[in-house]
């Protein structure tokens, strides 16, 4: 059974930093492409990062400069290490694992950026 399973969120202030963490199992790690999606309330779920099987990484323009993702494939885990955060960046943040017509989610993790 696949299980992604994510971790990291919280309560931060504006200009603060959070690492998230998604520890996947139940899959062959590699063979995934892995993301990050948030859906903030009232908004449709969104593409954040993503790190291919090659290790090549891709941005919402968003976050482009802020937000590293990364991965470790002997550890099954991939991160979203987000600086700089602001209020918009407010949202559950889900982790996803994809191969070809095979999709994966996690159960997500609130992120709140507030003062």
């Amino acid at each position: 059974q696949v299980q992604l399973v994510e971790s990291g969120g919280g309560l931060v202030q504006p200009g603060g930093s959070l690492r998230l963490s998604c520890a996947a199992s139940g899959l062959t790690f590699s063979w995934y492409r892995m993301s990050w999606y948030r859906q903030a309330p009232g908004k449709e779920r969104e593409l954040v990062a993503t790190a291919a099987t090659t290790g090549s990484t891709n941005y919402a323009d968003s976050v482009k400069g802020r937000f590293t993702i990364s991965r470790d494939n002997a550890k099954n885990t991939v991160w979203l290490q987000m600086n700089s955060l602001n209020t918009e960046d407010t949202a559950v943040y889900y982790c996803g694992a994809d191969y070809f017509s095979l999709s994966y989610w996690g159960q997500g993790t609130q992120v709140t950026v507030s003062s």
